[in-house]
């Protein structure tokens, strides 16, 4: 029992469960099965990106461009159900192929070149926002297809077909880091670049991996955020998003430093983060007053893994010093 309550993610959800119990005092229409569902489906898309991000931190880099990725694909999504009505299976496959490229701009600078991820990311995010808004002019893309927007009302056991993305993305992220060289690697690379390097992994390919990974899931939300609003808003990503998921990340208990971080912490960072925003929309608090929260939940949680991280290293320096 000692041993589960010192993990992060126990700690996280009972954070969840007393912020739920006291949301729930507060307005009982939180608990409703109604308000949950679509609490759940409205965060699909921040889980799926938070999945990409989770490796970018555990590397300790980042990825400041993931919304702007994804604001991007879902242009290219639009474009395509209405020029070409392609099929759902196709459509999946183009954006993916799209995702991956786009990443992988990203993981080229970052691994070959050496430039910093936040420097690197930060230029692609204004590089594809500008992209976004001259292939569109800001207009939105509307009238899109009828098999698509009926194939975003489908309900399996009672739950949005867009959470079994999100679960389905989370297993094979989950997968590509527990049981695979390359997730072995990401985590060494997080904890001591050069003792992975010196040990034989590929340094430079995962961080390529890793890049592209995060393109390939910014497809999957493009079509997963489609499938809800049934319209394409070209701005959609390009206000904050990927602070939410950074943040969601973080608070989930990845360590921005890198080396540290779970994907059933990171589950539990975007619910927290999902329970907040809907705990105030029914106490009908300001929006200006969720910015603000979630500024001081990304500073709290950083400020935290920091702190730790100083004192674990402080803990092995004794016992190095006694030894």
């Amino acid at each position: 029992m000692k041993k589960i309550f010192q993990k992060k993610e126990t700690n996280m959800l009972i954070v969840v469960i007393v912020i739920s119990i006291l949301i729930t005092l507060k307005n009982s229409t939180f608990m409703s099965i109604e308000n949950l569902v679509d609490l759940l489906k409205c965060n699909t898309v921040v889980g799926i990106l938070g999945m990409g991000m989770l490796m970018a931190i555990i590397t300790g880099g980042i990825d400041i461009s993931v919304g702007a990725m994804t604001s991007l694909i879902t242009v290219i999504v639009g474009k395509v159900l209405v020029g070409y009505q392609v099929n759902i299976f196709y459509l999946f496959i183009i954006v993916s192929i799209c995702g991956i490229l786009l990443g992988s701009i990203n993981g080229f600078f970052i691994s070959r070149i050496n430039i910093p991820p936040i420097i690197v990311t930060l230029g692609t995010y204004n590089l594809y926002g500008g992209l976004n808004i001259y292939f569109t002019k800001g207009a939105w893309i509307t009238n899109l297809p009828k098999y698509f927007v009926d194939f975003g009302q489908i309900k399996i056991i009672g739950l949005p077909i867009q959470v079994f993305f999100l679960i389905g993305i989370m297993c094979l992220t989950y997968f590509l880091l527990t049981y695979t060289l390359v997730g072995r690697g990401i985590y060494c690379i997080g904890g001591n670049p050069e003792a992975a390097s010196r040990v034989g992994y590929k340094t430079k390919n995962i961080l390529i991996f890793v890049y592209s990974y995060i393109g390939f899931i910014s497809g999957i939300a493009a079509v997963v955020h489609t499938t809800i609003v049934k319209q394409v808003c070209p701005n959609a990503f390009l206000s904050g998003s990927e602070l939410i998921v950074i943040a969601a990340v973080v608070l989930g208990g990845a360590n921005i430093l890198g080396g540290e971080g779970t994907v059933l912490g990171t589950l539990l960072g975007v619910i927290l983060l999902g329970i907040i925003n809907n705990g105030l929309i029914l106490a009908r608090v300001s929006t200006y007053w969720q910015q603000i929260i979630i500024g001081i939940i990304i500073l709290f949680s950083v400020s935290f893994n920091i702190l730790r991280s100083k004192n674990i290293e402080k803990e092995m320096f004794k016992i190095d010093v006694e030894e």
